[in-house]
């Protein structure tokens, strides 16, 4: 029958010896509030001015020629639309 291994380290490590924390250990680590573990959100944090999500019809040339200028094609359509109707940059949030 086979033996089971140690399911840790047997080597006993003092908590005093460990590392001085920095801003890049701090940035990777868990956060818990009592014993609830904190979860971070997902991708980019959230703009200040957020974008609405909507849906929209385009003849099929207009959206073939928008998807011919390639990756990012979708992200080009409010700079489009902003030169179009003359509006001023957001002065806050992220680039169009």
């Amino acid at each position: 029958m086979p033996t089971k291994k140690p399911a840790g380290s047997p080597d006993w490590t003092d908590p005093d010896d460990a590392p001085e924390p920095t801003a890049e250990l701090l940035a990777k680590a868990e956060t818990f509030e009592g014993d609830s573990f904190v979860r971070r959100g997902r991708g980019r944090p959230k703009a200040g001015a957020a974008k609405e999500q909507i849906s929209v019809r385009l003849d099929p040339d207009v959206l073939a020629a928008l998807r011919a200028a390639g990756p990012g094609w979708q992200s080009q359509i409010n700079t489009l639309l902003r030169q179009a109707l003359r509006l001023d940059k957001p002065a806050t949030g992220r680039a169009a």
